[in-house]
């Protein structure tokens, strides 16, 4: 058997080649790290850590694509490809589901870097995007949310007790506007280890895999460059996690990663499905476009706006969050 097809190593032997390291707990109303806590990983394990909104789903798909070498999916994909920080399923089985998997395995998580354990055999890609167009799609995102579904799911899964903790005072109030909830996203100075969805949080999220990109097991994709040349980032990536794909089978596999043929087949493509928390499936594939900020603010709340960058972020760093490698 080679390594990395159904082996799993001992928890004796995985201890002596993962990183002991304090690792950062991020824990969240729909997430929490110590999730991570015990996992064994194999050696050629595939770790996808984004920040909600930048391209998750897609980068799962096209590791599904190279992986599996075929546009079709039996299941949906985040039974191939399961979040194992969510807690709207049981830990054991998202686990026990992992350790039945003969394929190469790909994880998600929108864990960032210092809250996840590291193994030097393990590839880790973490996926940029413009945190404007991410605050825009996030919005999104909530309004397309079952919250119904979302509660009850995580009932089952972990119990709601907590809930309490989480909403001491309330639910917080949801500002009118679209303009009104892109700056209280900007603003949010909730701690990055007790929220996603800020701009504080997806700056801190990239920033951690920024710090350690040239490691030789660690891969930065850009939404932007996959919009550009995605059958390029998806041969480059190929390379990166050394898999060979015939020649004949490239245009079927980069069709299937395109964002019409996800929203197209979104009862298998979107996340969450198999708790169906999506009031339409095929909302969770939005728009997949760059700019779209643009429609909310104006050239004048640009300074406001990089202002914030800047008490946020180095900039070079920054540049490249939000234009990929077209950083400028």
């Amino acid at each position: 058997m080679k390594p990395g097809e159904g082996e799993t190593l001992s928890p004796q032997a995985t201890e002596e080649i993962v990183k002991e390291a304090p690792l950062v707990h991020y824990r969240n109303f729909v997430f929490d790290s110590s999730r991570w806590a015990g996992f064994r990983f194999r050696p050629d394990d595939i770790v996808i850590s984004t920040p909600p909104k930048c391209g998750t789903t897609w980068t799962q798909r096209i590791c599904a694509l190279l992986i599996l070498k075929t546009p079709e999916l039996e299941k949906p994909l985040t039974t191939y490809s399961p979040w194992i920080d969510m807690l709207t399923r049981p830990r054991a089985d998202i686990m026990a589901d992992l350790e039945a998997q003969q394929h190469r395995r790909f994880i998600k998580t929108h864990t960032p870097f210092d809250g996840i354990p590291f193994d030097e055999r393990v590839t880790y890609i973490c996926v940029g995007r413009d945190p404007r167009d991410v605050a825009l799609s996030w919005d999104a995102h909530v309004a397309n949310a079952d919250m119904l579904a979302l509660f009850s799911a995580r009932e089952a899964a972990v119990g709601n007790a907590d809930i309490a903790e989480f909403l001491e005072q309330g639910p917080p109030p949801m500002p009118e506007s679209e303009s009104e909830r892109f700056w209280a996203f900007v603003d949010d100075p909730t701690p990055v280890t007790e929220t996603a969805s800020s701009l504080c949080a997806v700056l801190h999220h990239l920033s951690s895999f920024w710090g350690v990109k040239d490691k030789a097991n660690v891969v930065m994709l850009h939404y932007d460059d996959l919009k550009a040349d995605l059958e390029g980032q998806m041969r480059a990536l190929a390379a990166r996690l050394s898999i060979e794909i015939p020649e004949p089978l490239w245009p079927s596999l980069v069709k299937a990663a395109t964002f019409e043929e996800m929203r197209a087949n979104a009862d298998k493509t979107a996340p969450g499905v198999t708790e169906a928390i999506w009031q339409d499936n095929k909302k969770f594939f939005r728009s997949g476009s760059s700019g779209q900020w643009r429609k909310v603010i104006g050239e004048g709340d640009l300074a406001r706006y990089h202002q914030r960058v800047r008490e946020l972020a180095d900039p070079a760093f920054a540049a490249w969050a939000h234009h990929g490698s077209g950083a400028r």
